[in-house]
């Protein structure tokens, strides 16, 4: 595996799935909390709510931190993998 290149796959994936669920909520309110509720058995996700309305820097800056975890993430996994199969 190519760490670089894992890294960034892995980070492009999770932005661009947490850039979907955030549309699905802004779109679906209701479902999307019941999904939510149902995805991890039941734990009551609506105490998060605050009524408070997101600027776009609330869900912007959650993305840059994905991006930048996930990728260490992809890199240090890819790096591990490589050393654990490499048979030498």
């Amino acid at each position: 595996m190519k760490p670089i290149k894992t890294g960034i796959v892995l980070s492009l994936t999770v932005v661009l799935f947490y850039i979907l669920c955030t549309l699905v909520w802004v779109a679906l309110p209701e479902p999307f909390m019941n999904f939510m509720n149902s995805l991890f058995h039941g734990l009551d996700f609506r105490r998060l709510q605050t009524g408070q309305s997101f600027s776009w820097w609330d869900t912007a800056y959650p993305a840059i931190v994905f991006a930048i975890w996930f990728f260490a993430v992809g890199v240090f996994f890819a790096w591990l993998g490589n050393k654990v199969g490499n048979e030498d």
